[in-house]
């Protein structure tokens, strides 16, 4: 009756619904028991106190604005422990049924997703319902095709146009997909933030240090670059498209190799990117650990710094600088001869 616990009642009387409708003292079991259990109810500002004592009798004597109104024997299957309980009566309506709980669940997201047109949905847009029912709606939905699953966790609601069903946005798509796992510009991408380029490829290009991204969200046609170094995450995203363009020996830029060359230098020289790259060079291929020292040394980088990047590579080794090979250090940090 009380937090869980369960009674027997006389079925000739009935169950109080509430503590004004209580019944007479009534023995409801013969047998003794070894704990008995008196419980005391009171009812004040809103509160039931339920006391655990010994006693001879197991009964529940209900006081109603200080005046003894109705006893009541209970018998109880275990002992309570002191508590307090805010009601003012007992409910002992039938709970609902998980199964309409669950419709009823089911309806809501539908009139929501119904109702809020074309948009790409997900889990976090029902933070206010019960996660299990919310997944076992989105998945009725769209076996009903009233939605389309693009990845895990996310759906997507068309509509209806002249020449078929609408297509998601593939920007607000890859936009998605990089609040959930980080994703960097690679390749034409990454040379076009960096400036050194005004083209525009035509199929996406994006590096993760994640296994895997989700095709339909990136896109079927998108170059995915996957396993980067775990220290990228910490990255921007100008820091991390300098790092793939070093990685590629700058031949993703349209410009001339000395003016390469000249800008590739000016933006090594923003502020603290020289060291912040210089965190993450141990997890990179030699060939960007040694153009980052070729650049390093034309900056003026501290020796001590330099020789440890050094010393990260193997001396009999020569690398492919590409267009970074007009570095005014470039041989001294292994570049090899171009004929």
């Amino acid at each position: 009756m009380f937090l869980g616990e369960s009674a027997t009642w006389p079925k000739a009387t009935g169950f109080p619904r509430t503590l004004r409708q209580a019944v007479p003292v009534q023995r409801l079991a013969d047998e003794r028991l070894d704990h008995r259990v008196a419980a005391h109810v009171q009812l004040r500002h809103r509160l039931v106190k339920v006391s655990e004592h010994g006693g001879s009798e197991s009964t529940v004597t209900c006081w109603i604005e200080g005046q003894l109104q109705r006893v009541c024997q209970v018998f109880l299957q275990k002992n309570l422990t002191n508590c307090i309980v805010k009601a003012d009566t007992w409910n002992m309506g039938r709970r609902t049924p998980s199964s309409i709980r669950t419709r009823r669940i089911a309806d809501l997201v539908r009139r929501r997703i119904e109702g809020g047109g074309e948009r790409v949905w997900r889990f976090e847009d029902f933070r206010d319902l019960p996660f299990m029912a919310v997944a076992q709606a989105l998945s009725r939905l769209t076996r009903q095709a009233v939605i389309e699953r693009l990845s895990k966790g996310v759906y997507y609601r068309a509509r209806q146009t002249a020449f078929g069903k609408s297509l998601p946005s593939p920007a607000a798509l890859r936009k998605l997909a990089s609040e959930r796992r980080t994703v960097f510009p690679s390749g034409i991408a990454a040379a076009n933030l960096l400036a050194f380029t005004t083209q525009s490829a035509k199929r996406g290009e994006v590096a993760t240090s994640a296994l895997s991204l989700p095709r339909k969200l990136m896109g079927s046609d998108t170059v995915i670059h996957t396993r980067r170094p775990e220290a990228w995450a910490g990255l921007s995203q100008t820091d991390a498209a300098l790092l793939d363009f070093l990685r590629r020996g700058g031949r993703t830029s349209e410009l001339a190799p000395e003016e390469t060359v000249l800008r590739t230098v000016a933006i090594m020289s923003g502020r603290g990117r020289f060291e912040r790259l210089l965190k993450v060079a141990g997890s990179e291929p030699p060939r960007a650990r040694a153009l980052l020292g070729a650049v390093g040394e034309q900056l003026g980088k501290k020796p001590t710094v330099l020789r440890r990047l050094r010393a990260s590579l193997n001396p009999l080794s020569r690398f492919d600088f590409g267009l970074l090979s007009g570095l005014p250090r470039a041989r001294e940090w292994q570049a090899k001869e171009h004929r």
